[in-house]
């Protein structure tokens, strides 16, 4: 096999971390979470959008433009390991949980979302 299927072969069975973080600013008590089953991807994706300001979430795009990114910290809450069994590949549930008990803790803690 030469290297460049063999490279493509490995780049196929890579497991991306999956999991939850957040995006918090520094000063308030407001935040943004999301689940994905790529967290490196995602996180890079979401600063990527907000530096350019075309993030989904206007409020948090709001923010951002005004304090700069800076005011931010982006955390890693918890990474969800792949099941044993090779054939399940659809983690949207799992996700969805994982959100929920997530929003749960941090509501507890006082802690605001940024609306849609």
């Amino acid at each position: 096999m030469n290297r460049k299927k063999e490279l493509k072969l490995k780049y196929k069975q890579m497991k991306p971390e999956m999991g939850i973080y957040k995006i918090c600013s520094k000063d308030s008590n407001k935040c943004y979470i999301k689940t994905t089953q790529d967290l490196k991807g995602t996180i890079n994706g979401d600063k990527f959008k907000l530096g350019t300001g075309n993030h989904p979430n206007r409020e948090l795009q709001r923010a951002w433009n005004e304090f700069g990114e800076d005011y931010f910290i982006i955390e890693i809450l918890e990474k969800l390991e792949y099941d044993k069994d090779e054939s399940k590949t659809d983690y949207t549930e799992d996700l969805a949980l994982l959100q929920m008990i997530w929003e749960e803790k941090l509501l507890k803690q006082e802690i605001e979302f940024y609306k849609k």
